[in-house]
């Protein structure tokens, strides 16, 4: 009764999603407040009817319902709860009801908060959202049902993919899918304003908190799904430029320059036209990161679906808003009237180089990921593209981008002194130079571009603190003045500090770890010892284990360093119950100079020992860290209150006060 009542509140919320789109849209058009006033009930009544099918089919899953094909095919009775709450979402069916219900959760927090918008705005910007909504509404409907029933039902599931069995993963595709989705926030307002044929700096400000949300989420989640593949995959690596880690950072790169763009149109009323296209060229990624997972254009661990039927119908959809948005840009956009003129050098032209370097950056990494597929698809040919391609193409392109940020916010606006900026950031600039000297002076020619990476890391590190410094007047006021400025800085321009902080600490991570990186691959017995960055790495045993839906092969090795023990590491091979698959356990120490990663392998026939790697990973835990303060960062300036609540509404005025 209760999976019927899910899948009944499914069906409702797609007729809800059709009034929605229909009648505030046509009110809009009327200027009839009467049918504007019907959107937020709507939007409202739509998010409590996929919250209600969404609860449905995780008491399905919770209860172990095998007559639901969905769980059936996704569950086992020995999971642990955890999983059995994460598997909703595990799979096809689950993640896209996932998708609509934040999609309608964003839809309906516009709903509630957007108070101060304009009412035909508003009608059209929730119009929007709803066709959306109503797009894959069907789309779960006719090609994804979560709720078909199987009668005989078996007496028990085949389990969730034991790779996805891990707590990251648990929470790492609801965080990814908010920031996925929120940029449809972006894309409505967008389309919104075309539809009216007006925008002004307000509608940046009201732009801007929702892009900013959606950054923050898709910023932790990316990073959530980079520690997963670090730990679980038994790589040793964080990134390997899969086709799927390229489809979230896509949309990542392109809402980064959404962010920035959005800026320099709020307080200069500039770049409106590329703002626009932005926002809908951003969702229009993330849509794209749908169809590549969903389609089965490609076999990956994050792809779901492999019916032809289902990924035409996201085909479909794409084509259908991102087409539609970009006639409906070339149609409208010449009536909407540019801002104001502003020199190179400014802050608004930093903001204009750092569009343009992520904008080309998001375009060499769209280009290296569907040009394989292009190209499979057309001629049948498979070839990969790979790390080689992305380093020559994408780090170029960072250079500049590093470079240029820490002196974009010192710039004043509309005009501005370069070299004046850079003698403000002179000890940032001493820093980086001896950053990299000592990087030398360690490593020597082991790697002879690394310190020049190191450099900028701690350029953009120092930069970030200097302006900070130098917005407070640190060397020129006394303790009381600066106490003060410190207190009264807003909320924002301590989020751009916390993001700026947060790149420039991924930075070393990313550089420290790829140029300094020590392995070790070796065949080992009990007894035999590795020495890797200082450390000795002793085998001490091999004995074997069991889980709640697992058995395993663990192997015991003691590390010590200049002879004093520092701790034992227990890296592991398990077996599933149910699907019967193995994955890998890495045994991983970590410290301030960086990860001892040691993962064991298959035993070998002849001797009987293990195949083992043993890796260094140098300061790695900064791209995580760093990514965390940039999610940090992000929600300080979405807690300032200017930002928060967009632009204000005019009140009347008060009548004269008698003499």
């Amino acid at each position: 009764m209760v999976v019927e009542l899910g899948h009944f509140a499914l069906v409702l919320a797609l007729v809800v999603a059709a009034v929605q789109m229909v009648l505030p849209a046509w009110g809009a058009r009327r200027r009839d407040g009467r049918l504007m006033s019907v959107a937020e009930p709507a939007a409202m009544a739509q998010l409590l009817l996929l919250i209600l099918a969404f609860a449905a089919l995780t008491h399905a899953y919770v209860v172990s319902d095998f007559s639901v094909q969905n769980v059936a095919a996704n569950s086992h009775s020995t999971k642990p709860l955890i999983y059995k709450i994460s598997g909703v979402w595990g799979n096809h069916e689950g993640s896209m009801l996932l998708w609509v219900l934040i999609l309608a959760l964003f839809g309906a927090a516009v709903a509630a908060f957007g108070n101060n918008l304009p009412a035909t705005l508003k009608a059209n910007v929730l119009a929007v959202q709803a066709s959306i909504a109503l797009a894959f509404l069907l789309f779960l409907v006719t090609t994804s049902d979560p709720f078909m029933r199987l009668d005989p039902a078996p007496a028990d599931g085949n389990g969730l993919n034991p790779i996805l069995q891990d707590p990251a993963l648990a929470f790492h595709p609801p965080f990814l899918y908010t920031g996925y989705v929120g940029f449809s926030i972006a894309f409505s307002f967008a389309i919104a304003a075309l539809i009216e044929g007006r925008i002004d700096a307000a509608w940046a400000r009201w732009v801007r908190p929702w892009t900013l949300a959606a950054w923050m989420f898709l910023t932790i989640g990316i990073a959530m799904g980079s520690w997963w593949a670090y730990y679980e995959l038994g790589w040793g690596g964080w990134w390997f430029w899969d086709p799927v880690e390229n489809a979230s950072f896509m949309p990542w790169l392109a809402g980064t320059a959404l962010l920035h763009s959005a800026l320099v149109m709020e307080k200069r009323e500039g770049l409106k036209v590329w703002t626009v296209l932005l926002a809908i060229l951003t969702f229009s990624l993330s849509l794209m990161g749908t169809f590549i997972v969903r389609s089965g254009v490609l076999t990956s661990v994050h792809a779901f679906a492999v019916d032809p039927a289902r990924g035409v119908f996201i085909l479909g959809i794409l084509m259908l808003f991102t087409g539609g948005g970009l006639a409906m840009f070339a149609l409208r956009a010449k009536e909407l009237r540019q801002g104001g003129m502003f020199a190179p050098i400014s802050r608004e032209g930093s903001l204009v180089l750092n569009n343009v370097l992520l904008v080309t950056a998001a375009a060499t990494v769209f280009v290296g990921t569907l040009y394989p597929l292009a190209l499979e698809g057309l001629t049948g040919d498979k070839i990969s593209v790979g790390a080689p391609y992305f380093n020559m193409t994408f780090v170029p392109l960072m250079v500049p981008l590093l470079l240029a940020l820490p002196l974009g916010p010192i710039l004043p606006w509309k005009r501005g002194d370069l070299f004046a900026a850079m003698q403000r950031l002179w000890f940032a600039a001493l820093l980086a130079v001896l950053a990299a000297i000592a990087a030398f002076a360690l490593s020597g020619a082991k790697a002879s571009l690394a310190p020049f990476g190191i450099a900028i890391g701690v350029w953009v590190l120092a930069g970030a603190i200097g302006e900070w410094l130098l917005r407070i007047k640190f060397f020129e006021a006394g303790r009381e003045e600066i106490v003060r400025r410190a207190r009264n800085l807003p909320r924002s321009a301590y989020g751009t500090l916390l993001a700026h902080f947060g790149v420039g600490l991924m930075v070393l991570g990313i550089v420290a770890t790829t140029a300094y990186r020590e392995e070790h691959v070796l065949v080992m017995k009990p007894g035999d010892k590795v020495e890797a960055a200082g450390y000795v790495v002793s085998f001490k045993e091999a004995t074997s284990g069991r889980g709640p839906n697992y058995r395993e092969e663990l192997a015991s090795f003691t590390v010590t360093r200049d002879g004093a023990p520092v701790t034992e590491l227990v890296p592991s091979k398990r077996i599933y119950d149910m699907p019967p698959q193995p994955t890998t356990e890495a045994g991983i120490h970590n410290s301030w100079r960086g990860d001892l990663y040691i993962v064991i392998g298959d035993q070998q026939l002849e001797g009987g020992g293990y195949a083992v790697r043993v890796y260094f990973n140098p300061l790695v835990r900064f791209i995580w860290i760093g990514a965390l303060i940039m999610f940090l960062g992000g929600a300080a300036s979405l807690s300032d209150r200017r930002l928060r609540i967009g632009a204000p509404v005019r009140r009347a005025k008060k009548g004269a006060v008698p003499a």
